[in-house]
């Protein structure tokens, strides 16, 4: 496996694109539409959790709005997939078809409710602030009370607007990352990483071998390819993490670590101090110093 790769010292050439832009059209990024997916797919509340991970596998996305008789009422996250886990549901050995639960437990059963909604003239700071009062990380747009799009973290952290010099010290990384850093041996079987996640209330884990970082396994990885896919859970992590693991300095300014995850698509950016991991900064860490700033 390959070593962790800390990329403070290509943070300038991630943010060649951002520091470019005029003032004109860092001010459009304040705009939600700008930002926000216009496309929202839906679900009823009595489709199965097995539909509803099918649908979110094969687009790459991480919710899916919850309708009746075409009214929004709520919205199904990949992390209420992973709370399955949380509430009983047990892993089996090919659980996903032995479990009568993921295939005929209906999305009403762990859906979230009712959907958090933002008026479309509301500004990116708007949003953010409302995310975090909520504790959420997407919001539903709706214009003249209809839902045109939604909103979500990292959305947001792929357009914050262009910002002064002094906005390079938004924050200090390590008073909003998470020092709670969960770890899994290569390993680990996949069935017992999916406790972890959901014991932990996290949405993922570093991958060790033998004590030391080599990946990241996410609850996007187990939902597009595994739960989407009808996959068993037998399978050890270090197989499927991914890897090398992408880290960053604990001294990096908010503006290099959001360059840095949007130039590697990524939502959690792993901290180190001295070579040592010590955090993960997470898409909503960035939009919460964003809302405070």
């Amino acid at each position: 496996m390959a070593e962790p790769k800390d990329l403070k010292k290509n943070t300038s050439t991630a943010n060649n694109g951002a520091s470019d832009k005029t003032e004109s059209e860092s001010m459009s990024y304040r705009k939600i539409t700008d930002i926000m997916t216009s496309e929202v797919l839906t679900v009823t509340p009595r489709n199965t959790l097995h539909d509803a991970a099918q649908l979110m596998g094969e687009k790459h996305i991480g919710s899916l709005i919850v309708v009746e008789y075409d009214t929004p009422i709520g919205i199904i996250t990949e992390g209420d997939l992973l709370n399955i886990v949380r509430n009983g549901i047990p892993l089996e050995r090919d659980w996903i078809r032995s479990s009568p639960s993921i295939r005929n437990e209906k999305v009403e059963k762990v859906m979230s409710f009712p959907l958090v909604k933002i008026c479309v003239e509301y500004t990116l700071k708007d949003a953010a602030r409302i995310m975090i009062e909520k504790r959420i990380r997407r919001l539903g747009v709706c214009d003249s009370g209809n839902l045109c799009g939604i909103i979500t973290t990292s959305d947001m952290i792929g357009s914050l607007p262009r910002v002064p010099e002094t906005m390079k010290t938004w924050f200090e990384v390590d008073q909003f990352m998470s020092k709670h850093v969960v770890t899994a041996d290569e390993r680990t079987l996949l069935e017992n990483v999916a406790k972890i996640m959901a014991e932990n209330h996290v949405g993922s884990v570093i991958v060790t071998s033998q004590g030391e970082p080599i990946g990241i396994f996410t609850e996007r990885d187990l939902l597009t390819k595994f739960l989407a896919k009808d996959r068993s859970l037998i399978e050890e992590v270090g197989n499927v993490c991914s890897s090398p693991l992408i880290t960053a300095p604990v001294e990096i300014s908010a503006h290099d670590a959001a360059a840095i995850m949007v130039e590697q698509h990524i939502k959690r950016l792993p901290i180190t101090k001295d070579g040592k991991l010590v955090g993960v900064l997470s898409a909503r860490d960035l939009v919460e110093a964003y809302a405070r700033g």
